[in-house]
């Protein structure tokens, strides 16, 4: 397994980049999950990249950010444009997004077909820079669902549209994690690692609420210690060849996240480790 950090997580701590690079090689992650607000607070100084990060031996494996799918064309390409140029400097490959901010039964016939149209044209843009738009499993936006999902991928259909396949996000859709991993392996190019200890905290993850840092982080737990049954998922995971080696990110937005993600980070190191022994046999 691939397996990232999310620089957001460290979003509310005075932490420079450097010192996430060594502390993800310390803590044996292979790759970093940038944050957009992070690679643009960045962007005056390229002396960090691809080739700084390389001496690591991390890479960036996606860069996170949100599009303005609705506004006007030119806003949005430039805020793609822009997003495209930072993604190749740290030699990402993906850039992460929402399908809008309506639920899929929400949305009307009309804005739907707009978000379809958008979708193909940043895709198009995002093509002339060998990358791929990946689209995150998650409530409130038109993949809130494994058929929404599915009918968006059909819609758009375009080669460099993939899916981060969000665990949690998934589960909290009322849908069997693994069934649901089944349907959409096709599409899938990310997988994200969180849980919760319970159903009735969810709200915890609503953006208003995860990007305060005065926000209430109640119910947010290391990944083997919520209601998602991750040790059945991770096992389902190495028994698939072909999606077993997906870049995967810890994504953890509760406090003490060095303390956490090593914890988890340990963890899944053991479960890999076993699965390739069991493999070897």
């Amino acid at each position: 397994m691939n397996l990232s950090v999310c620089t957001i997580s460290f979003r509310h701590q005075l932490i420079s980049i450097a010192e996430i690079a060594k502390w993800s090689v310390a803590n044996s992650f292979q790759g970093i999950e940038l944050w957009g607000a992070h690679a643009t607070n960045l962007e005056d100084q390229p002396l960090y990249g691809k080739d700084w990060l390389s001496s690591y031996s991390l890479r960036v494996t996606m860069l996170s950010d949100y599009l303005p799918l609705f506004d006007e064309v030119d806003t949005l390409y430039f805020k793609v444009h822009r997003l495209c140029r930072l993604a190749k400097h740290w030699g990402a490959t993906k850039i992460r997004t929402f399908a809008s901010n309506e639920a899929s039964s929400a949305i009307t016939d009309d804005k739907k077909h707009l978000l379809f149209e958008r979708l193909k044209l940043v895709c198009d843009w995002l093509s002339d820079y060998d990358l791929n738009l990946v689209i995150e499993t998650h409530p409130n936006t038109y993949a809130d669902s494994v058929a929404s999902t599915i009918e968006l991928f059909e819609g758009v259909n375009k080669t460099n549209l993939q899916l981060n396949f969000d665990v949690l996000h998934v589960w909290e859709s009322g849908a069997d994690v693994i069934a649901s991993c089944e349907l959409l392996a096709p599409y899938i190019n990310h997988f994200h690692f969180k849980n919760i200890s319970s159903s009735k905290h969810l709200s915890v993850f609503a953006p208003d609420n995860v990007y305060a840092a005065a926000g209430s982080r109640e119910g947010m737990v290391p990944i083997f210690d919520g209601a998602v049954d991750y040790q059945g998922f991770i096992e389902y995971l190495y028994s698939k060849p072909q999606i077993r080696n997906i870049d995967s990110s810890l994504e953890w937005f509760g406090n003490n996240c060095k303390n956490v993600l090593s914890q988890d980070r340990y963890k899944l190191q053991k479960m890999s480790q076993a699965a390739v022994t069991a493999l070897a046999i």
